[in-house]
């Protein structure tokens, strides 16, 4: 746990020191972001553009995280446990790529679609029967959707009214009919 604990640190004074706009956090036995880290990077947080948390054990991600790293472009949580995103989500100004790949969603985060930015989401591997079309494909900057590994009903894919004008990724042995 200790190693842990360090590795952490020693990767977060990294970016302070070297003002970097990437934190990588991942593969740090993380069970949630640590309040002490907003202290730590106050000085560099507005410069902090891409955050990962990769295969990490995150059950949630804060409403204060989103505020303070609201300026992200990229933000990775692929490989935790994360069921459900804060509403304020929807407020990120900026960014343009979400990875919550391998998580344990079972409903489509739904104030992604409010990020008008955003061009790439990735849900591969969890959970999720339904997807809100519609919304999606309200989008602007919306590219692709992966959605690969899924119990998606194939029958709420092809309800679309608006025409998407991004690219989905299913795996068609997971559509139920």
């Amino acid at each position: 746990m200790g190693d842990a604990v360090a590795n952490v640190a020693r990767r977060i004074n990294e970016t302070v020191e070297e003002e970097k706009d990437t934190l990588d956090l991942s593969q740090s036995k993380l069970i949630n972001f640590p309040d002490g880290v907003y202290k730590v990077l106050r000085s560099v947080q507005e410069k902090i553009h891409v955050i990962t948390l990769a295969n990490n054990e995150i059950k949630s991600l804060t409403s204060k995280f989103i505020t303070n790293f609201s300026q992200l472009r990229e933000l990775n949580v692929e490989g935790n446990n994360l069921t459900k995103l804060p509403d304020v989500i929807g407020t990120m100004l900026h960014l343009t790529t979400i990875n919550l790949a391998r998580n344990k969603f079972t409903a489509f985060p739904e104030k992604l679609t409010d990020i008008k930015t955003l061009e790439r989401i990735n849900l591969k591997g969890n959970e999720i029967t339904e997807v809100p079309m519609d919304k999606l494909a309200a989008m602007p900057s919306l590219q692709c959707l992966n959605m690969k590994s899924n119990p998606i009903k194939k029958a709420k894919l092809t309800a679309s009214t608006p025409p998407i004008t991004f690219e989905l990724l299913t795996t068609p042995e997971d559509n139920v009919v």
